[in-house]
């Protein structure tokens, strides 16, 4: 683990909140000691809930790197990924992530980390999100053909 990586996520984290772009949350993608990509929380200042620093700074290390896999990766970030951002952090195959704050700082700073939580702890029906489903087998076509496409790239 490299500090000053950690204190550049945090760094971005402090600057561009108070610039108000967002949140206060930053994130760095290394790649063999160099850092590849940089970002910060912009939920607010670009109206998309998805932008938060690990989705910004996946994306833009992708677009660099011309490619989905950042397997030889390490990301950097100022607090501990929300679920939306773990997930994307699991697709693009990262394998390390190295973080200061906690999920439970981002909760007692009025984040909705600890709600999303425990909403995904209940069975779908439980939940406060109402999901219903309909028309599997039309869907399941889809999957079909995927999986007799010779020349699908998988990931």
């Amino acid at each position: 683990m490299d500090n000053g990586f950690l204190t550049e996520a945090i760094r971005l984290s402090v600057d561009k909140m108070q610039a108000g772009e967002g949140g206060p949350f930053g994130a760095v993608i290394v790649r063999c000691g160099e850092i590849i990509s940089r970002g910060w929380n912009m939920v607010t200042s670009t109206n998309d809930p998805t932008a938060h620093a690990e989705m910004v700074a996946i994306r833009e290390a992708c677009r660099i790197l011309e490619t989905f896999w950042l397997g030889d990766c390490e990301i950097y970030v100022s607090c501990e990924p929300c679920l939306m951002c773990l997930a994307a952090i699991y697709w693009s195959g990262i394998p390390k992530v190295f973080y200061a704050a906690t999920a439970e700082d981002a909760a007692a700073a009025g984040f909705a980390d600890a709600y999303i939580y425990r909403e995904l702890a209940n069975p779908p029906a439980e939940r406060n999100l109402e999901m219903l489903q309909a028309q599997r087998l039309e869907a399941l076509v889809a999957f079909q053909l995927w999986d007799e496409k010779a020349d699908k790239i998988e990931y």
